[in-house]
């Protein structure tokens, strides 16, 4: 074996919630179909690699359902297998994305591979993972990061990279409060993807320096590079916008989102239904795999009591969901969804397993699963009175429903029974709910998140 790869899916993302209160980040559906973490395993997988660890922590369960259910290869020594933290250096969770690696060790050194693939597991975008351990590999790195352009004001929240003319890193700076900006090109900054190719020996080398250091956060982008950089090793990037997707011509754009707050995780989604989306879900060549369902197609149908149309435009909508006589504009809709007669939904993300009222009109809502509407409600229209009835809105003014809500006409909003405990307990959903106690009641225990709301047909 030349390179294994290891992801790193163990991140809370605790900006994410209530949508992590009860998943990982890497698990949470995007995208209808999808779930975050298919995305980097797709760009492996199409890339030909085949021996994957996929490193787990917090919320892991339904991480390690999709994973086991979804992407088992077999056979001929291949696989992708979820890891959990294991506390094989201490009774510790992982301190750090380094100190994940570390204590893994053992995988890597059974493996005898000549090079590691260190990659996040939550971001959305296609990479060609070969291009870059070729040119890894042609310029006899020790490390090699993935990088990419950003607005400077942007930057901040990434790891902030300057670099000679021939590529070699010579200074990198972890989420700096004012980025550097790349000479060339003002107003920008070069960052880091947070994905890495390491020569084997020296990732062991380092990490067993960074562990008897007490003064370290055992963070790659906070403590390992850095310190790589300061001791001159041959630490490269390696250009995102040089990788060469097969389906894909070079007008095409090089997309990459960090999906890590809600507002961007909102308008990553609606990226994907545009007319000429930045993000192609279409290419034949590098598909986004996934779990298959054994749901029918998603079916339009006239309301035989109004007899009124539907109307769709510039939406995706899932297998399994039945739209009749509705009004969807700028729509991501989930599988196994149901939209009842003349109601209208705008600009806004719906996931699997939701109901949407008759008559209800719904502008910027963003739902997790299995959550219901009733007929004739409205949200989106009045900022105020949603801030007041929600306890979730977004920055940008999205209404976020947490998993298995229902919304009734009027009135308080009915969180599903084993979601209110998890809401209240959470270190950052815990605040929201305490604050908003007069927003919601609990269902009882006749409702459960994991539930669709849809009826049987």
């Amino acid at each position: 074996m030349q390179t294994l790869v290891m992801i790193m899916a163990g991140g809370k993302g605790s900006r994410l919630a209530p949508l992590t209160c009860h998943r990982a980040k890497p698990a949470v559906p995007f995208g209808g179909r999808y779930r975050i973490i298919d995305f980097v395993l797709s760009n492996f997988v199409n890339s030909g690699y085949r021996h994957v660890y996929v490193l787990t922590q917090f919320m892991a369960s339904s991480l390690i359902q999709h994973l086991s259910r979804n992407w088992g290869l077999s056979g001929f020594g291949m696989f992708i297998e979820a890891v959990p933290a294991q506390m094989r250096r201490g009774a510790h969770w992982y301190e750090g994305t380094a100190d994940s690696v570390w204590q893994n060790m053992n995988l890597i050194r059974d493996a005898h591979c000549q090079h590691v693939a260190v990659f996040g597991g939550d971001h959305i975008y296609r990479f060609a993972v070969d291009q870059m351990e070729a040119a890894h590999i042609e310029r006899k790195a020790d490390l090699t990061i993935a990088a990419c352009p950003m607005p400077a004001a942007e930057a901040s929240r990434f790891g902030v990279i300057e670099v000679d003319e021939t590529g070699k890193i010579t200074g990198f700076q972890e989420k700096p409060d004012v980025p550097t900006e790349m000479p060339n090109r003002p107003g920008w900054s070069l960052v880091s993807m947070g994905n890495y190719i390491f020569r084997t020996g020296v990732l062991e080398d380092v990490l067993i320096e960074d562990a008897t250091l007490d003064s370290s956060g055992h963070d790659f982008g906070k403590d390992i590079i850095p310190k790589m950089v300061s001791d001159g090793r041959p630490v490269y990037i390696y250009d995102f916008h040089q990788n060469k997707i097969p389906g894909e011509g070079p007008e095409d754009s090089r997309y990459w989102r960090d999906v890590g707050t809600m507002d961007s995780y909102f308008d990553a989604n609606m990226d994907l239904r545009a007319a000429l989306p930045e993000f192609n879900l279409y290419n034949r060549q590098w598909p986004i795999r996934s779990a298959q369902r054994n749901y029918p197609p998603a079916k339009f149908v006239r309301d035989g009591g109004t007899g009124r149309s539907g109307e769709l435009v510039d939406s995706l909508v899932c297998e399994g969901t039945i739209v009749s006589s509705a009004s969807m504009v700028n729509v991501m809709a989930g599988y196994g969804c149901l939209f009842e007669a003349n109601c209208q939904v705008d600009e806004s993300v719906i996931l699997s397993g939701c109901t949407i009222g008759q008559g209800a009109r719904l502008r910027r809502v963003l739902m997790d699963k299995n959550c219901s509407i009733a007929a004739g409600t409205v949200i989106g229209y009045d900022k105020e009175a949603d801030r007041k009835r929600f306890p979730w809105m977004t920055p940008n003014g999205v209404v976020v429903l947490p998993k298995g809500t229902h919304v009734p006409f009027k009135g308080p909003i009915e969180l599903a029974w084993d979601m209110v405990s998890v809401l209240e307990n959470d270190p950052h959903a815990g605040p929201i709910m305490r604050g908003n106690r007069d927003a919601y009641v609990s269902a009882g225990r006749g409702r459960h998140s994991h539930d669709s709301t849809v009826p049987d047909a």
